[in-house]
């Protein structure tokens, strides 16, 4: 006699009807779920993540009776596409099953009106984003909206807890518990190398939580594209390859074309239209585009009516678009686990193999490419150690429960405490944190306008008054994004015979660019955005006002300072281990594989653990390249100390480049000469202490670090982006910001917002953490390697001088040029 199933039966029905069978691991968290524990489902793509985490909840709804007892789950995901996409898949088994079963969405993109009615009639499902989610339990109707919460859904978790988004999640999945005692929690997460961070993340500090594993799935099928073009020592583009990529799109269904950056997105899409011979519909997708036209995009990637889409991290989560058999990424992937991500979107199906090509854009970025296949192969994941909760982040927090109910600070304290990584927050900074809240701080608080909090007779906490309360809902979030300007379609014309030219505003709206990058563009100018080149006639208001135009010799591609991924530690150890290991290069290309040998004959190779510094002369300047392999950010930083300590040494430094993988310094005086006699010495040049006087001394006066800081005071609420008819541009903020900066460091240099931008120069914009740890790793064994000319391995360092002034076609020209005349120097 066959065991009754543990589904009800229109489950059991529908699943047969399908020709599937319900697998292990959803079946296991539904056991979770009636036991009534939290739970960490790690899977690989296509194991049928999504429906394992909402089958406990649809199978709780159906045995609920007629009543509706309002919101059941919540559903949290990073991307408001994912939200939107899963709403489409969810529909299909409760229409089919025929359960009466409401789900929502509620994104930036949902109207105010249906906002507003969600909370006095809340679905059964809501599907949102994390910002949305602090909008709601900040909410004044908190605690009633969401009394009868069972369950929260908490997609692609691995990527949500690696940034500040994850801390202000962390902080109201607390809040969540507070107010809704008997909700569980499900994650859902790609391999990761520790899942017991995870679970941490999922129940709470203290709180242990379930783990369901699924193995198995198809090895992805992943190559290294070998362009019918010499692959450059130089050069982000990858112009060398648009023909072959372009082929690849032809050979195949459906093509997911990731690049890591916006600009990169802009330039590959107009490049590959420019050899579109056969018009094939291929489409650009990333998140600057206005919303109309992502959505476009991905409703004709949803019913099978493109060959290639080129995209951003916009399309690189748990989103399953239409028959993609062939992820193509352009550029080096900079991580183990982001590179799988994207490789899941081929062939998203646990049992057939995705489909991938890795496209380097240098020769440099090839081996970074080769140590990343590795990984894929052993599995390996780089997923970056739990984050310390951010104090600003915190400040925001304090302040959203100020707007709801108020809060009394010793409970809430004690709450906070639950949330993962704030699970070892002193009670002095938290204390400082409601101060800061509460008045602005010692140095702020005689003025009335940083007042944002007072105290009731019944000892609560709550917001100062309305203006407060708005202020807030305006600007939550923790994505503090360049100001960005409306591109819309117009035209110029005169207003009257020979006078000055009006621009009008009449035309759709393409999307949006960074205010900056506007600024250095004048009238007549081209660009390329949105698939387009377009004439700037202007900028009115918060718009850039355009018009379409065939002409345009040199557009300019916008950049955005949001779209850079550094080098993960784990790729960059696997780098340098490559260089170390000559019988690894018979895998790489002839050409790579002979610029190796030719280093290690002319110069020689950096070993593990080891530091190389090569000086050379070249057109009356004198050079020193080091290859620290730590990534962009560590070696911008690193670049500023050392022009610091060399022009302590009256060497007379000029100015510094770097990469990901090297950083070069030009000087008048003769570095290697100084070296040799004993009047600089590598040892203390790179020495730990560097990273003490030195970097306060630099940070002072950096403008690296003012940015830093209007980052957390726009997070922490010190200075508002948006109020209705206020809305501040980004000089306006910037100003506001450098004013109040100057203001702590002189009289409160202990200010939570100071220490708060602090800890995000020791990890992010100035990645201090990780160069400290490679100033330690190299102490003692840094090798010197004086040289008559350039090196073939520093050739690709020297390049970036001068490089980001060259636009437009004539780029590729010029740095091959000067790739040539280099290389056949470091040859000689």
């Amino acid at each position: 006699m066959d065991a009754p199933s543990p589904l009800p039966p229109a489950f059991s029905a529908w699943f047969a009807s399908r020709g599937w069978s319900v697998r292990a691991h959803q079946l296991a968290l539904l056991e979770e779920a009636r036991a009534g524990r939290s739970t960490l489902l790690v899977a690989p793509t296509g194991a049928g993540k999504t429906l394992a985490g909402f089958l406990p909840s649809l199978v709780e709804l159906t045995q609920r009776g007629g009543e509706r007892d309002g919101l059941h789950t919540l559903y949290v995901s990073p991307l408001k596409a994912l939200a939107v996409d899963i709403a489409r898949n969810l529909e299909t088994p409760i229409r089919e099953m025929g359960l009466s079963v409401k789900v929502e969405t509620r994104t930036g993109d949902t109207s105010p009106a249906k906002r507003a009615r969600q909370i006095e009639r809340p679905p059964d499902i809501l599907l949102t984003t994390p910002e949305q989610l602090a909008l709601l339990v900040s909410h004044r109707d908190a605690k009633p909206f969401f009394a009868n919460l069972r369950r929260v859904v908490l997609d692609e978790l691995h990527a949500l807890v690696t940034s500040k988004r994850g801390d202000l999640l962390s902080l109201d999945l607390a809040r969540l518990r507070m107010l809704a005692p008997q909700m569980s929690a499900v994650g859902l997460s790609a391999t990761v190398r520790e899942p017991a961070d995870l679970q941490a993340y999922l129940g709470g500090a203290g709180t242990p939580s379930g783990l369901v594993t699924v193995k198995g799935g198809a090895q992805a099928q992943i190559g290294i594209m070998h362009t019918s073009r010499r692959l450059p020592l130089a050069g982000h583009v990858t112009a060398h390859a648009v023909g072959d990529i372009y082929a690849a799109i032809q050979a195949h269904k459906l093509t997911l074309v990731f690049v890591n950056t916006r600009m990169q997105a802009e330039f590959m899409f107009q490049a590959l239209w420019s050899v579109n011979e056969e018009t094939l519909p291929i489409a650009l997708h990333h998140g600057s585009l206005d919303v109309g036209q992502r959505r476009k995009v991905e409703a004709a990637m949803a019913a099978g009516k493109l060959k290639a889409v080129v995209c951003t991290a916009t399309l690189d989560l748990g989103i399953d678009w239409g028959d993609v058999d062939l992820v193509v990424n352009v550029g080096a992937p900079k991580g183990a686990s982001r590179l799988m991500q994207r490789i899941g979107r081929s062939n998203h199906r646990m049992d057939e193999p995705s489909q991938a090509l890795l496209v380097p854009s240098n020769r440099f970025e090839l081996l970074e490419c080769r140590a990343a296949l590795d990984a894929v192969v052993e599995a390996a994941q780089d997923t970056p150690p739990p984050r310390l909760g951010a104090l600003d982040v915190l400040a925001q927090h304090v302040l959203g429960v100020a707007c709801s109910d108020g809060f009394e600070p010793d409970a809430l304290y004690r709450e906070i405490l639950t949330a993962s990584p704030y699970a070892g927050l002193d009670r002095a900074d938290f204390d400082a944190v409601v101060d800061f809240v509460a008045t602005g701080g010692y140095a702020l608080k005689s003025y009335e306008r940083f007042a944002k909090l007072r105290r009731s007779k019944d000892g609560l906490y709550r917001a100062s008054n309305a203006r407060v309360i708005q202020q807030y809902r305006m600007n939550v979030g923790t994505i503090v994004e360049s100001t960005m300007l409306k591109v819309r379609l117009g035209r110029s014309r005169p207003a009257r015979p020979g006078g000055q030219k009006m621009l009008s505003r009449g035309g759709r709206v393409l999307g949006e660019l960074e205010e900056y990058f506007a600024e250095t563009m004048t009238p007549g100018d081209t660009f390329v955005f949105a698939g387009e080149v377009l004439r700037f006639e202007g900028i009115v208001e918060n718009e850039v006002v355009c018009s379409r135009t065939s002409a345009g010799t040199d557009p300019k591609i916008p950049s955005y300072a949001g779209g850079k991924f550094p080098l993960s530690t784990f790729l960059a150890a696997r780098v340098r281990a490559i260089l170390a290991t000559p019988k690894e290069w018979a895998k790489l290309p002839d050409e790579v594989s002979s610029w190796l040998h030719a280093q290690r004959l002319k110069s020689r190779l950096p070993k593990p653990g080891e530091l190389l510094v090569e000086t050379f002369p070249r057109a009356g300047r004198f050079f020193l390249v080091a290859y620290p392999f730590e990534g962009r950010l560590a070696h911008q930083t690193l670049g500023m100390l050392l022009t610091r300590r060399l022009e302590r040494a009256r060497l007379k430094p000029l100015g510094f480049v770097c990469n990901d993988y090297g950083i070069a310094v030009w000087t008048l005086g003769d570095m290697g000469a100084a070296i040799a006699r004993g009047a600089l010495s590598l040892d203390d040049l790179f020495a730990q202490d560097m990273l003490g006087d030195d970097l306060e001394e630099w940070l002072a006066e950096s403008a690296l670090m003012k940015r830093t800081f209007r980052s957390c005071a726009v997070i922490g609420g010190l200075i508002e982006r948006r109020f209705p008819g206020q809305e501040k541009s980004g000089r306006q903020v910037t100003i506001s910001t450098d004013l109040v900066y100057d203001v702590l460091r002189r009289h409160q240099p202990d200010h939570v917002l100071l220490r708060a931008a602090r800890a995000d120069a020791a990890t992010g914009l100035l990645d201090i953490g990780r160069l400290g740890q490679m100033l330690t790793r190299i102490s003692g064994r840094i090798v010197h390697q004086p040289l008559d000319h350039v090196s073939p391995l520093s050739v690709s360092v020297m390049l970036e001088i001068g490089r980001e002034a060259v636009h437009g076609e004539a780029a590729d020209e010029i740095l091959a040029e000067a790739e040539a005349q280099m290389l056949e120097e470091a040859m000689a």
